[in-house]
């Protein structure tokens, strides 16, 4: 009796498969944002001129 009183009140362990397909669909937009605006020309003009001053020598 003790058994199963306390089967039925164990807390869930770990996530089921709905909530790893969740997590998994938001890591996926999350990458797919990241992407697009590291790829924008923004970002790409912006570190090319950090580059571009960083080896420049002025003398």
């Amino acid at each position: 009796m003790l058994t199963r009183l306390f089967a039925r009140t164990a807390p869930d362990d770990g996530m089921s498969t709905a909530e790893y397909a969740i997590g998994t669909l938001a890591a996926a937009a999350l990458a797919a944002v990241l992407y697009a605006v590291l790829t924008g020309d923004a970002v790409q003009d912006g570190l090319s001129s950090v580059v571009e001053q960083a080896i420049s020598v002025d003398l």
